[in-house]
């Protein structure tokens, strides 16, 4: 038993050391910025079933995962990671987590509540400040204490501009921010804990598929080449920014992967802005108006800390 914790131990140790800080910075940019334009992508397969697409999008990543260790021949990384019984109940944490904000997300967005997605994940990075502080003891400045304080006005603003408590909203900020930090604890190679992740969960998104198609309610095959090829591709779609979040989950704090995170809610709005034509109401202005404050002066603070260094 000593030994197996050693060589668990030795893992996380050899993969935390993999990726710098600041690939890690640019995994997060690169992950939160490829989910801020994902609506173009999924707007394309919205006369397919929501459930459906998110059992294609597990099975896929699945899938996709499974190429990749073959191809780097890095299968046996899989049967370590489990020799671990607790990374064993974190692998199927995460797999659970990521599967009720995928489902919580296409539910809202194909039932008209798209500004809720959106403020669920302008809440997330405040849930993830206080997980760094709470779980991993990352310290909190007091100008991070501050943007994070003109981030939570903001939200609280935007609560109470809805006239109901946003129920949506609070799921998706807390799976994902909860999902975060379990990524983190797991501290494994990206495509080994996505690849766990995607596997625990990926025999019930095939059970489902395989119902809906003995009923002839599948989509896949069935409603055109185009429909068919984005749902098998929905899996890379899926499994890359996931990739990116698990390298910046391991080698950044979570205050800082917090903040990048705006990138996705503030880019959703700009595509809804511009593109869509949509007109944000008054929760969203405040929302975003002040995590675009808090954005800047944790971003400045940084810098000058930086310097001051």
């Amino acid at each position: 038993m000593a030994q197996e914790k050693a060589q668990t131990s030795m893992e996380h140790e050899t993969w935390t050391g993999r990726f710098s800080q600041k690939q890690g910075l640019f995994a997060a940019i690169g992950a939160y910025g490829l989910w801020g334009i994902f609506p173009l992508y999924w707007k394309l397969l919205s006369s397919v079933n929501p459930l459906q697409i998110l059992a294609h999008r597990i099975l896929w990543a699945a899938v996709f995962c499974l190429m990749l260790l073959l191809a780097r021949k890095e299968m046996s990384s899989l049967g370590v990671a489990l020799k671990d019984p607790r990374k064993r109940v974190l692998v199927g944490a995460a797999g659970l987590l990521v599967t009720v904000n995928w489902g919580m997300y296409i539910y809202a967005v194909n039932s008209g509540h798209v500004l809720e997605t959106a403020l669920g994940y302008y809440i997330n990075p405040l849930l993830s400040v206080a997980l760094g502080a709470m779980l991993f003891r990352e310290h909190i400045d007091r100008w991070t204490r501050i943007a994070v304080g003109i981030a939570l006005v903001g939200i609280v603003a935007a609560g109470i501009l809805y006239g109901r408590v946003p129920w949506i909203s609070l799921i998706l900020a807390i799976t994902f921010a909860l999902y975060g930090a379990v990524k983190k604890g797991l501290g494994l190679a990206p495509i080994t804990s996505l690849a766990l992740e995607t596997f625990s969960v990926a025999p019930l998104a095939f059970a489902f598929l395989a119902v809906m198609h003995a009923q002839g309610a599948g989509s896949f095959g069935n409603a055109g080449l185009r429909v068919t090829a984005l749902l098998a591709l929905s899996g890379v779609v899926t499994a890359v920014p996931l990739l990116l979040f698990g390298v910046a989950a391991t080698s950044i704090s979570l205050q800082l992967i917090g903040f990048i995170q705006y990138l996705t809610p503030t880019s959703q709005l700009l595509l809804g802005l511009f593109l869509y034509k949509e007109r944000p109401n008054a929760a969203v202005v405040a929302a975003f108006v002040a995590v675009l404050v808090a954005v800047v002066i944790f971003a400045v603070t940084r810098f000058k800390k930086r310097e001051a260094a």
